[in-house]
């Protein structure tokens, strides 16, 4: 008896070792979901899916993914505690057989702007006794990016006249000699140039092309993301959110307008610690690159925003409409933006501050003072 309990004992050892060393192997762990992008408020589903690849069951199979609150479950009490802030803990534990899938769906609500990174997922099992535990860690992220809400605001009266551009105009500003639209007679202040030779033959008078008018479309978004005087003073969180929650909005009225939108800030974004531009443009996802940039803006500020926006100046179009949204407004901007209207640059000015901003030669000035309802 005492052989064949110290055999007993060792075929178990043996085997829950076998089974402890390979319980992991072959064991999947994938989060889909129908969006990744969304605004606040909306809500979608998750499916979680963890699958055995192997012909070794497993009697428990506990799971841990690391959630940030924000981008959570409809229910809250679905996540335990984390040591991290707004994060939880989304946990689950399976019994799997060889072979064996088993699938969860959770209705998951997008409650507040960001960029939000879901995982590490923690996977732990054993053998069939308890007797020994084997933990591993899956680095399978995804990130969920929650857009600025938009707020209900006016179409604003942006102009934007340069030569080039790709819009017909309605009173002759420029011609672009790339759209002909017509020939007429020559007049003498007409260059050679602009002498259509086919026409002339066939009239038998000098004949000179018509060209269309042209106006520029474009419309680069200058944010500002300082709420006080002094950037390193700290930061107003719900004027912050206004601020990039009326830049989304601007944007999205300048696309729908058929304007080309950039976007330059001060501002970086998240995981990140320079400024960001996002380039002019009218592509089918222009809008959501930029709704994309403005979901990840943090408060943290590189550098006073009237030497950001002269450094930045010479890549902005010449001819495009500059939209500077700020909520403070400072000597130094309002130097700078008349440095940029001597430059002939057309300027509209969105101010936030409590007090209206002074009175710029030449610029656009829209005075909406942020009151915390």
């Amino acid at each position: 008896m005492l052989v064949a309990l110290a055999t007993s004992l060792g075929v178990v050892i043996i085997l829950t070792d076998f089974w402890q060393r390979h319980s992991l192997d072959g064991v999947t762990y994938v989060r889909k979901f129908y969006y990744t992008r969304a605004f606040p408020g909306e809500s979608i589903v998750v499916s979680l899916e963890v699958e055995n690849r192997k012909l070794l069951p497993l009697s428990y199979l506990r799971t841990a993914d690391s959630w940030p609150k924000a981008v959570g479950p409809q229910d809250p009490e679905l996540l335990s505690p984390s040591h991290l802030v707004d994060h939880g803990i989304l946990t689950h534990i399976f019994s799997l057989r060889w072979n064996g899938i088993v699938r969860r769906s959770y209705p998951l609500v997008f409650t507040r702007r960001g960029v939000y990174k879901v995982g590490p997922v923690t996977l732990t099992s054993g053998d069939l006794f308890g007797l020994h535990e084997r933990i591993l860690d899956l680095d399978e992220c995804t990130n969920l990016t929650v857009f600025p809400a938009l707020i209900p605001q006016d179409p604003l009266v942006l102009r934007a006249e340069g030569p080039f551009g790709d819009a017909r105009a309605r009173r002759p500003l420029f011609e672009d000699p790339n759209r002909p639209q017509g020939v007429r007679e020559y007049h003498p202040e007409d260059t050679f140039r602009r002498v259509h030779w086919p026409a002339t033959a066939h009239t038998g008078q000098l004949q000179v092309k018509v060209f269309q008018p042209t106006t520029s479309m474009v419309m680069e978004l200058c944010l500002n993301v300082s709420t006080y005087a002094r950037y390193w003073e700290g930061v107003y969180p719900q004027l912050l959110e206004h601020l990039v929650s009326l830049c989304a909005t601007l944007a999205t009225q300048g696309i729908q307008a058929g304007y080309r939108v950039g976007l330059i800030s001060n501002g970086c974004l998240a995981n990140s610690d320079q400024p960001f531009r996002v380039p002019p443009g009218r592509r089918p996802k222009q809008l959501a690159h930029l709704l994309t940039a403005l979901a990840g803006v943090t408060p943290i500020a590189i550098g006073s925003f009237d030497n950001f926006l002269i450094r930045e100046s010479p890549a902005i179009p010449y001819g495009a409409t500059l939209v500077v949204i700020t909520a403070i407004m400072s000597p130094g901007l309002a130097e700078s933006i008349l440095r940029l209207k001597r430059h002939e640059r057309r300027i509209t000015l969105v101010s936030l501050a409590r007090e209206a901003p002074p009175l710029l030669p030449g610029v656009t000035i829209l005075h909406a003072p942020f009151t915390l309802s």
